[in-house]
């Protein structure tokens, strides 16, 4: 009964999925009318993103603030020749730093809305809770 419940439960508690194609990030925010959070991050050589990613975007906080009211969109930067992307995916994650974080900084995150206008930045770690940058993000819904 115990192995059941708890197999449930996983139902229920699905983290967010980040994409890493903008454009299709795009269609979905206009088809649901959902902001989106682009992530620009080195995951494996930049500390404050990878403390990002671990403190806040993996919070039990954000992922069910995220799941309902935010298309996720991940431009990841790896440098380790294990963790190299899809000549594809590396292409997307320039084109997207082309046109939002020109300056490389990272990590470097931005909230947008569904036409793409710039609504609100973090640039670097947010010193702050999980529960602080879902707030954030809830004034800023539309």
């Amino acid at each position: 009964m115990k192995l059941l419940f708890v197999a449930l439960l996983g139902l229920f508690t699905i983290p967010a999925s980040w994409m890493g194609n903008f454009t299709e990030a795009q269609k979905q925010a206009k088809a649901t009318h959902k902001q989106i959070l682009i992530n620009f991050s080195g995951s494996d050589w930049c500390g404050p993103c990878i403390r990002l990613r671990k403190e806040i975007l993996e919070s039990e906080s954000f992922e069910q603030y995220a799941t309902t009211n935010l298309i996720l969109v991940r431009a990841d930067f790896p440098r380790q020749k294990k963790n190299q992307l899809t000549k594809e995916q590396i292409k997307l994650n320039e084109s997207l730093a082309e046109v939002y974080n020109k300056d490389g900084k990272f990590p470097y995150t931005l909230l947008v809305d569904e036409n793409g206008k710039v609504l609100k930045t973090w640039d670097g770690f947010p010193d702050e809770s999980p529960l602080t940058f879902v707030s954030e993000l809830n004034k800023l819904k539309k």
